[in-house]
């Protein structure tokens, strides 16, 4: 599955380098990128924090807050099934309450239809599916051109292009 990485000026970057996921009770290599999952970082988070080359996973049922201050570089949230939805939460927490700069990923079942709501959500590459057409994972991503909402992207919503003095004096 290759990954593909958000750029900022539109567009996706791709291929880019992979890192593997290691299961739980995987032995972690001293060096080399690699993604662990929680429960492992937890355990070693004195020595893996320090690490430059070792991100997290997290799975749909873990706390993103368990990271607390030591976030990594790199976190990657896997999807066992796309209609399971509590990666968009995590996505938000990590970037809204955790404050995550790092690269997002979204991994596993991630299809060309969730490419936008990834990207609202805070993801900012995708390990997209194996013969998936990437111009259609880029196409899907500029196909709304206004929101509704507020969220991680901190693109306008459509009330406060609508309503300027109103959604000032409402923030």
């Amino acid at each position: 599955m290759p990954l593909v990485k958000l750029n900022t000026p539109g567009g996706l970057t791709a291929p880019v380098a992979d890192w593997p996921l290691l299961a739980e009770d995987a032995y972690v290599p001293p060096t080399g990128p690699v993604l662990v999952p929680l429960a492992t970082w937890l355990a070693g988070r004195d020595t893996l924090k320090d690490r430059p080359d070792t991100g997290v996973w997290l799975a749909a049922g873990d706390d993103a807050t368990a990271l607390g201050d030591d976030l990594p570089a790199v976190v990657a949230i896997r999807f066992a099934a796309f209609t399971d939805g509590r990666g968009y939460s995590q996505a938000r927490l990590l970037r809204e309450r955790l404050g995550f700069t790092g690269e997002l990923r979204a991994v596993g079942d991630v299809l060309v239809d969730q490419a936008r709501f990834l990207t609202r959500s805070g993801f900012d590459a995708f390990q997209v599916a194996e013969g998936s057409d990437l111009v259609h994972f880029e196409a899907a991503l500029g196909r709304f051109s206004v929101v509704y909402q507020a969220a991680a992207d901190r693109a306008t919503p459509v009330v406060a292009l609508r309503h300027p003095s109103y959604w000032s004096a409402a923030e």
